[in-house]
Formats: structure tokens, C-alpha cells, sequence
């Protein structure tokens, strides 16, 4: 039998910039969201904070839902794959960028909080 193989990332975090929406010329709508997720550790006797910055892509009705209702600063909870773009620079230097494609978008504020919203959002 073979083995499955997974592929699934769940973080939260906030947006560190409004969500950039934008239409394919299919008329695909597709959503870039920058994510800040901060990680609390201890080293020795010292508390340590460390944060990543992550790269989410959304695409199609929670694209456009994510660029309507969420706005720099809004908590989220983002479920996805994680994926490795490819890409050359001007320079023809190669770069390799890794980013999740989301399938499910949680906003976890409320109105008041960046614009955030409780709505759950899922490209399904």
C-alpha cells in the first residue's frame, strides 16, 4: 500500500499590510496576504520572541473576501499547503520563495479589531 503524503499548514497571525486583491485576466480573483506569526520560547532563563513572516496566496470568493473585510493588523487563522515558487530576478538571479496556498480563512477579531470579522471563509 502506498504511503499518503501530507501536506497541511495551519497558522494564525496578523496581517502586517493591507491584503493585496487583484484579477487574473480570466477573471480569477486572487488575494496576497503577509502574515506575522510570533513564537514565544525560553533559552536558559530568558524568554525569547521570535516571528516569522509568511507569504499567503487566496484565490477565487474568499480572495475577494479576504481584500473586502481584513485590513493591516487583522488576526487570522489560515489552513493551507505549503508550496515553493520559483522565480528570477531582473538580474537573472533565481529566487525561491516559500508560501502558502490557502484553502480555508478564518478572521478571528471582530469589527472593531483592524477591521477584522469572526466570518469563516473556505475556497470549498
Amino acid at each position: 500500500m502506498a504511503q499518503a503524503n501530507i501536506n497541511l499548514i495551519v497558522l494564525s497571525g496578523n496581517l502586517t499590510k493591507d491584503p493585496e486583491l487583484r484579477y487574473l485576466a480570466s477573471g480569477d480573483a486572487v488575494t496576497t496576504l503577509r502574515l506575522a506569526n510570533n513564537r514565544r520560547y525560553r533559552s536558559g532563563e530568558e524568554w525569547q520572541e521570535e516571528t516569522t513572516f509568511i507569504d499567503v496566496v487566496v484565490w477565487g470568493k474568499q480572495a475577494e473576501s479576504c481584500g473586502e473585510y481584513l485590513s493591516k493588523g487583522s488576526p487570522v487563522l489560515v489552513e493551507g499547503n505549503l508550496r515553493i515558487r520559483e522565480w528570477e530576478t531582473k538580474e537573472g538571479s533565481k529566487r525561491i520563495t516559500p508560501e502558502i496556498r490557502a484553502r480555508r480563512v478564518h478572521f478571528l477579531g471582530s469589527r472593531g479589531d483592524a477591521g477584522g470579522d469572526t466570518r469563516y471563509v473556505s475556497e470549498e
